[in-house]
């Protein structure tokens, strides 16, 4: 069913600008609707359907946005910091608007699929500890993973404590030793992905600080590199490069709905 709205509501919804600065806006026509300029603030247009550009940049009137961003290491995941960038600094201008937050948390170092919406009830669907939404990780490891390993991940460990956090149990998680084996200790480590060396995947259902990090440290490991592949059945598109985002397709938003 298409979503009607006035123009003038819509792009003032969405953080262009008050109702009479809009009004402003389609008197000077610098907003245009399908190529043509709109011939009134009070216009009608189907917010899924039209596509409208204000001072020659496509924006983005849809309900909610779904986002995917292939997060870079150094980069915050969080709306604002005042003293590093975070994820939205690195969303174009047609795709933000009020209310875009990423749903869930990687740590500053960890690179991968992260996923930003507006939409906060599939936000919290997603993040709901009762629905155990499967995530895989790559890890760049010191040491090589061991059929030991995989057996005590699938036990549930005790984590160690971290930064405030005390020592507590996690849930069973899967671990895929990589091959074939590494050739050396350390490994290569480029953005979006590892090169040689030690690596292992890691499926979690849960998330806890740090968890695959102290998961490994539990074990006598070290994690030096990681990255997100998948959420659920929704995963990372390997065009993308670090700080690449697009907006998904209907059959990536139809997968999310049946994490």
């Amino acid at each position: 069913m298409p979503l009607i709205r006035r123009l003038d509501q819509a792009l003032a919804s969405r953080g262009f600008g008050s109702r009479k600065e809009i009004h402003a806006l389609v008197r000077a026509g610098l907003v245009l609707v399908n190529g043509v300029p709109a011939h009134s603030a009070s216009q009608k247009i189907d917010l899924e359907g039209d596509q409208v550009s204000l001072r020659g940049e496509e924006v983005c009137l849809r309900e909610f946005v779904y986002i995917m961003l292939n997060k870079p290491g150094g980069v915050l995941s969080a709306t604002k910091d005042p003293k590093a960038p975070t994820v939205l600094d690195l969303i174009p201008a047609h795709l933000r608007r009020r209310g875009l937050f990423p749903v869930g948390r990687l740590d500053k170092d960890t690179t991968g699929l992260l996923l930003l919406t507006d939409d906060g009830a599939l936000a919290h669907a997603l993040l709901s500890p009762r629905r155990h939404v499967p995530k895989t990780y790559l890890a760049a490891l010191r040491d090589p993973a061991t059929e030991s390993d995989v057996r005590a991940f699938a036990a549930g460990l005790r984590l160690p404590p971290a930064e405030g956090h005390p020592p507590e149990d996690c849930m069973p998680a899967q671990l895929f030793i990589e091959l074939p084996p590494p050739l050396r200790g350390t490994p290569l480590v480029s953005e979006g992905g590892f090169e040689g060396g030690y690596t292992a995947r890691v499926v979690l259902r849960e998330g806890k600080y740090h968890q695959i990090k102290r998961m490994f440290a539990a074990r006598g490991n070290q994690v030096l590199a990681l990255h997100r592949e998948a959420m659920g059945a929704l995963r990372l598109d390997e065009g993308l490069e670090p700080g690449g985002c697009r907006e998904l397709t209907t059959d990536e938003i139809e997968k999310i709905g049946i994490f």
